[in-house]
This record gives structure tokens, C-alpha cells and sequence, in this order.
């Protein structure tokens, strides 16, 4: 009996050590956390402000071209018609020259453009482009304007960092500033000149998600470095169609505007024909038969020939179905006027077409657009 009365007291002893034990460690981290919270608290403050991120955005590149962009207005018969964006895009002495768009001014017999300060002055239409939709307008300034600096369309990269600046919807938003990225190179959009119902060209041009609206026209797409890679022209606008707007590249737009203002007449190559794509003509019943004989799907019908025109000469008849022009596959006449525009007055070129289910090549030597086509 005196043995188990022992061991039954030295194990109670051993449990409550480890009591005491605990309590005691439970006091101490007590006392820690008492005695010390602000060296906690501080050592949390400084972690949060070593993450601290200042943004500066593009605000530099924006400043570099924003007093170069100015509105344009468009006047017929002395009431307002139109409104768009252009830019200062060089000068030579007091003589300063701008870039749009040939739809901004389209029509009007006068042309007036707002600077950032507010100075509204009237323009001289130096010339335009109907085709590329550039248009060249001149003002005489004894103050200094600022002078947009140009880029590189070809150097820049898709995903680069694009903008664009403009006056969208009203000349309350002048001077919108709205950034995206590059989005593609080499489109082919096909567009309507006028108020055509369908598609009268293709145009070769860079895409952006940049905020592009009507007003937008004519006004610069930058780059980071705020240069101007670009001549914002249109968008695509329909239902599920978001963030997708296009713009002419620059090198393209100063070759056109260098000829303007050289004085070179701009002549477009033509054939001298009337036509129809051949989705249109198809439930056409005096084409039908043809369309169906060829068993084509795409292509360009040649409905007339003018009289000693080029393809008169050349040989080309009515019933044909241009199917190349050169080397390029023709699908519609907005492909066909495409290509065909890439030649110049007096260039010689094959054009195959489809005669009666079988296919024939003609040359054609170009002729000057002051004839019908």
C-alpha cells in the first residue's frame, strides 16, 4: 500500500510542473505582445510603402503633339457642313501645312481650323486624294505653331502603345486624348466612297483599339514617344464590334500629301469598263447563265467596254469575269480598284479573265482617269 501511494503522488507532482510550465509560457507572449506592439505596427507600415507605385501614364508624349492637333470645319455655302481632326505636320517659313481626311472636307467650299488656344483661322485647300482620303489644307502664320513630329508606321510593333487625339462627337470634346495599343499592321478594309451602298475600295491600314469616334477623322494615332505613326479614318461599327479602329499610315499619307503640294495631278490608272461583283450580279438573269457556266463563286463581271478605252483595246468583252490583275486574285471591285491602283498611267498589265468557262489573258496598257471608267 505504501508503494502505490508513492507513485500516484510523484505522477501528480510531474502534471502539475507541466501546468505551471505552460501558464508560465502563456504569461510570457502575454508580456511580449504588451510590452512591444508598436514595433509590430511599424514594421507593417514600412512593408506597405515599399510597394507604393507612382503611374505617370503617357501625359509627356501627349503634350509633345497635343498644340500641333487642330479641329476642322467644313462649311458649304456659308453654312457649317462638317467637322473633323487633322494636325500640323510641317512648315516652310510662316507657311504651315495640315493633314485630314478627304471625307472631313468632302463637298465644302470653305475650311476653317481651331488650335488649342483658340484661334480659329480659314484654310487654303491645297489638294486631295479621294482614294487614299488625304487632304492637304495651308495656313500663313506670323505666330509659331507647333509642329506634330512624324514616326514610323513600319518600325512600330503590334502591342505598342498607341493614342490618339482628336475632337469625337462635338467640338466640346476637342482635343480627347484616348489610348490603347496597336492592335494590327496591313488591314485590307474595304470602304465606301460617297454614299455608295457598297464597297468602292480597299484600304491597306493599321488597326487599333484606341477610342476612335466620329470627329476622330483625320486626327493623329501616336506612339509612346508621342510621333505620329498614323491618320485616324474609320471604324468598324456594328452589333458584337468593339475597340476597333483603323488608321492610314503615316508614310503612305506624306507620300500623297508630298505630291499635293509638288503640284503633281494625281491620276488613278483605269480600264474603262462598267461592272458588277459577282454576288450582285448573280440573280441577274442576263448574267446568270454566265455565272453559272464558269462555276465561280468571286470575281469581277464586265457588264460594258467602253469605245477605245484601254480594255477595248486590250480586248476585253462584256460577259468577261476578271478573276487577276497580275499576280493579285480579284474578288470584288473593291479588290480590283485596289490593285489596280498600285500601277501607274501607261504601266502595262495582264489581267485574266474567265470567257465562256474558260480562261484567257489579256494585256492592257493603263490609261489616264480622265476618261469614264
Amino acid at each position: 500500500m505504501e508503494n502505490n501511494d508513492y507513485g500516484t503522488k510523484r505522477e501528480v507532482t510531474s502534471f502539475g510542473k507541466y501546468i505551471i510550465i505552460f501558464f508560465i509560457g502563456c504569461l510570457v507572449m502575454y508580456l511580449i505582445v504588451y510590452m512591444f506592439p508598436m514595433t509590430v505596427t511599424e514594421e507593417v507600415t514600412k512593408v506597405k510603402k515599399d510597394v507604393t507605385v507612382t503611374e505617370t501614364g503617357i501625359a509627356d508624349a501627349v503634350e509633345k503633339v497635343y498644340d500641333a492637333v487642330v479641329v476642322v470645319s467644313t462649311y458649304k455655302d456659308s453654312r457649317y457642313a462638317a467637322s473633323g481632326s487633322g494636325f500640323v505636320y510641317a512648315k516652310d517659313k510662316n507657311t504651315y501645312h495640315i493633314l485630314t481626311n478627304y471625307h472631313v472636307i468632302e463637298g465644302g467650299d470653305k475650311v476653317t481650323v481651331t488650335f488649342t488656344d483658340g484661334d480659329v483661322v480659314e484654310t487654303k485647300i491645297s489638294g486631295y486624294d479621294e482614294y487614299a482620303d488625304i487632304a492637304v489644307l495651308t495656313v500663313t502664320s506670323d505666330k509659331e505653331l507647333a509642329v506634330a513630329e512624324i514616326g514610323s508606321s513600319e518600325d512600330a510593333r503590334v502591342g505598342d502603345t498607341a493614342f490618339a487625339v482628336g475632337a469625337p462627337l462635338d467640338s466640346v470634346y476637342s482635343w480627347t486624348v484616348s489610348r490603347g495599343i496597336l492592335s494590327g499592321k496591313d488591314r485590307m478594309v474595304e470602304v465606301s466612297i460617297g454614299n455608295s451602298s457598297t464597297s468602292d475600295y480597299v484600304m491597306k491600314v493599321l488597326q487599333t483599339d484606341a477610342s476612335i469616334n466620329s470627329g476622330n477623322s483625320g486626327g493623329p494615332l501616336c506612339n509612346s514617344n508621342g510621333q505620329i505613326i498614323g491618320i485616324t479614318s474609320l471604324k468598324l461599327v456594328s452589333s458584337g464590334v468593339e475597340g476597333m479602329g483603323f488608321a492610314i499610315p503615316i508614310e503612305s499619307a506624306i507620300t500623297k500629301a508630298n505630291q499635293i503640294l509638288d503640284g503633281k495631278v494625281i491620276e488613278q490608272p483605269f480600264l474603262g469598263v462598267s461592272m458588277y461583283d459577282l454576288s450582285q450580279a448573280y440573280y441577274t438573269p442576263q448574267y446568270y447563265r454566265i455565272i453559272q457556266e464558269s462555276g465561280l463563286s468571286s470575281g469581277v463581271i464586265v457588264t460594258d467596254v467602253e469605245k477605245d478605252s484601254p480594255a477595248d483595246k486590250g480586248g476585253l468583252e462584256a460577259g468577261d469575269i476578271i478573276i487577276k490583275l497580275g499576280d493579285d486574285e480579284v474578288s470584288s471591285i473593291a479588290y480590283l480598284r485596289y490593285y489596280l491602283f498600285q500601277y501607274s498611267v501607261g504601266d502595262k498589265v495582264k489581267v485574266t479573265v474567265n470567257r465562256e468557262g474558260k480562261e484567257k489573258t489579256v494585256e492592257i496598257t493603263l490609261g489616264s482617269k480622265k476618261q469614264t471608267s
